[in-house]
């Protein structure tokens, strides 16, 4: 009766396990570090850490957009269904071609096994803002991105992991896709404003070119792999195709998802834009 949570220390990866170790469930944590260690790159360490699971949340590292993601996906599928695996439930991205493809080869590796699956199609996260890179901007006042005037409904990862929970334990059903976001869309200067509302201190936006946002980053010595990323997350993704918001949240939980101005002010809270960093 094991949950895995491969990414079990990410953004929504530990969340997930913490609700699951709430609910006195064992979890099991896929991760390099891990007890039992999960690693991508290391196939001897998929098999194992299956062995005695019987559902997988399964976050891919760095990102499903990252060609060749697809065939990971796939042959990852299938090291579940040999180990027995009654169910796999997959984060994936909006409007990301590679990403829609990868949870194709998700459906395709256990069609007719008898395991089954769940895909959670996710926005933009808001702890982005808090526990990724643009939290140093918060911080220091000013948000620099490559952004547009594009919006963005940008979702809280607490109402990801309760869907993902939901799907993991069967209580919202399997076997099709999940669209989470939040319940409106924001420009990025427009959750500057509200995250400034919510913490009391000047956060400004500046938009910058996307060439100069990438030189920027090779500069800090940011990895080309992370960098080609981001300018894929910002040059094609953020280009309108995921404006409208949609009602995953309500479908899995017959509740709606979580405003933007309710997580930067519970975030504010506690503090995590008060250091400079």
């Amino acid at each position: 009766m094991t949950f895995l949570v491969i990414g079990g220390t990410g953004k929504t990866g530990r969340r997930v396990a913490d609700r699951l170790t709430s609910r006195g469930l064992p979890v099991r944590i896929g991760s390099r570090k891990g007890t039992r260690r999960f690693d991508w790159a290391d196939r001897s360490t998929w098999a194992p850490a299956f062995d005695g699971v019987r559902a997988a949340y399964v976050t891919f590292y760095p990102d499903l957009a990252v060609p060749g993601s697809p065939a990971m996906i796939g042959d990852l599928a299938r090291v579940a269904v040999d180990a027995g695996v009654a169910h796999l439930v997959l984060l994936s991205g909006r409007g990301e071609e590679e990403a829609q493809a990868s949870e194709a080869a998700l459906a395709a590796a256990v069609a007719g096994t008898g395991t089954t699956w769940t895909v959670v199609r996710a926005s933009w996260f808001m702890q982005n803002f808090s526990e990724a890179f643009m939290a140093d901007g918060v911080r220091d006042g000013t948000l620099v991105l490559p952004a547009s005037e594009v919006p963005e409904p940008f979702v809280d990862c607490d109402d990801i992991a309760d869907v993902v929970v939901a799907a993991l334990t069967g209580s919202a059903p399997s076997g099709r896709v999940y669209e989470v976001t939040g319940p409106r869309a924001l420009t990025f200067a427009e959750a500057a404003r509200e995250l400034a509302k919510a913490s009391g201190r000047e956060v400004t936006f500046v938009p910058v070119p996307l060439d100069a946002y990438a030189g920027e980053l090779r500069g800090y010595g940011v990895p080309e792999e992370e960098i080609g990323l981001i300018v894929y997350l910002f040059g094609e993704v953020l280009d309108g195709r995921n404006v409208e918001p949609t009602a995953g949240v309500r479908e899995a939980l017959g509740r709606d998802p979580r405003e933007f101005a309710d997580y930067a002010r519970d975030t504010a809270a506690t503090g995590a834009w008060e250091q400079a960093a």
